[in-house]
């Protein structure tokens, strides 16, 4: 027995009590040990659509396989079935588990996960031919360590009541469609009405998430046709928006942090020092020599002076043009395999603090790299950094675009 059964037989031996639309649900000890029950409300017993509507609902309910529904087995006197012995296990209502740990909703997979079994559970139900009708804080079980989403109640068996208020009693007539209190048609759309309810419900206390926002808003629409039509809609129509938002997110972050990468860059890049060049004596023209009396020969200078210097002008530039070549070709390898340690799936999914912790680290690399592929190129160092910096900035927006084209992950915060 843990604490709260404990406490729970210090009173009246009833634990997590809730009140249901057919009664009332709690944890007693029976034989020795706690199960789950719920008592069937005795003014409703007195209605015979409800007892008909009760009966059909235990015949269906074990017929059901999912493991998302809880059984129970149904106990009777005389003809009537008072109370419903629930499957065994670890679970509560989720009012009870919202109440006692309202930070559930902040935790990270539980909104996502639990509105993902939700809507499956009610398809699930749809292909069975029945509705929930009322998806609420009491209608709604947690298991306990997963957060499992489990269901005990299907209300369309109970449709033939002449009046649906005696059945959706204590609060709960917010998390039903309208056209269901005013006995209109029963179908797919009243359960997405009723999940949307609930949705708006957990988020009292905080912000929804945007990507559920605009569903929720057409799920509780007062009019059927503005609804979606499945619950499997509604998921895909949730998933869609929340993988729209995801990739924005992605986007901005990838962008942003090459944006810091390149300023790290540049920072960290040492700054060049003014070079003092002497400036050449001017050379004393062949024909002033010759006006002098030195013949020019003797000087070694010939009549083709002129071509011998214009030869050695473009063997110069032929030599600065393959030491070039050579450096664009070895540091774009280089950088390409420095900035692929970064930017691939595994690291994009990363948190930002460890994703701009490596940035600083490639930075370096890159530096290093460009400078001792410029001194083995025997690139002039100004030169080779503007090369650099073209190379980096073509690789970086490259691979953001294969990263962002291919694959919806994204640095996390």
């Amino acid at each position: 027995m843990n604490y709260e059964e404990l406490l729970a037989s210090r009173k009246d031996g009833k634990l997590n009590k809730t009140r249901l639309p057919i009664g009332d649900y709690y944890r007693q000890q029976i034989d020795g040990k706690y199960r789950s029950v719920v008592d069937i409300a005795p003014e409703l017993n007195n209605n015979i659509k409800f007892c008909e509507g009760l009966k059909a609902e235990c015949d269906k309910n074990a017929s059901l396989k999912n493991q998302c529904i809880l059984h129970f087995r149904p106990q009777t006197e005389g003809r009537d079935i008072v109370r419903l012995e629930m499957e065994q296990g670890q679970y509560q209502p989720l009012q009870q588990v919202l109440n006692d740990s309202p930070a559930i909703v902040a935790e990270p997979h539980f909104i996502e996960e639990f509105t993902q079994h939700l809507l499956e559970a009610a398809a699930y139900l749809h292909e069975q031919g029945v509705f929930g009708v009322c998806y609420s804080p009491q209608t709604v079980f947690l298991r306990k360590g997963d957060n499992a989403v489990l269901l005990s109640h299907v209300g369309s068996h109970y449709l033939s009541m002449s009046d649906m208020s005696q059945l959706y009693y204590g609060g709960m007539e917010e998390f039903v469609a309208p056209e269901v209190m005013n006995h209109g048609a029963i179908d797919n759309r009243c359960d997405i009405y009723s999940i949307g309810r609930l949705l708006k419900k957990i988020f009292d206390q905080s912000d929804m998430p945007l990507e559920l926002r605009r569903v929720v808003k057409k799920a509780v629409s007062e009019s059927p046709e503005d609804r979606f039509n499945t619950p499997t809609e509604m998921l895909n129509s949730i998933n869609r928006k929340r993988n729209t938002y995801r990739s924005v997110i992605s986007t901005i972050i990838a962008v942003a942090i090459a944006g810091l990468c390149i300023a790290l860059y540049f920072d960290m890049m040492p700054e060049s020092t003014p070079v003092e060049f002497v400036k050449p004596v001017p050379r004393q023209a062949t024909d002033d020599l010759i006006d002098e009396g030195i013949d020019p020969a003797e000087l070694g200078v010939t009549s083709d002076g002129d071509s011998l210097v214009a030869a050695e002008r473009v063997s110069e530039q032929e030599y600065q043009a393959k030491a070039e070549a050579i450096f664009r070709k070895r540091y774009e390898a280089a950088a390409d395999k420095i900035l692929s340690k970064i930017y691939n799936k595994t690291n994009m999914n990363v948190s930002e603090k460890n994703f701009l912790s490596q940035s600083e680290s490639t930075v370096g690399e890159l530096m290093k790299a460009q400078q001792e592929i410029s001194a083995e190129s025997a690139l002039d160092p100004a030169r080779s950094q503007l090369i650099a910096t073209e190379i980096i900035e073509r690789l970086t927006e490259q691979k953001k675009k294969e990263i962002g084209g291919s694959t919806s992950y994204g640095v996390q915060k």
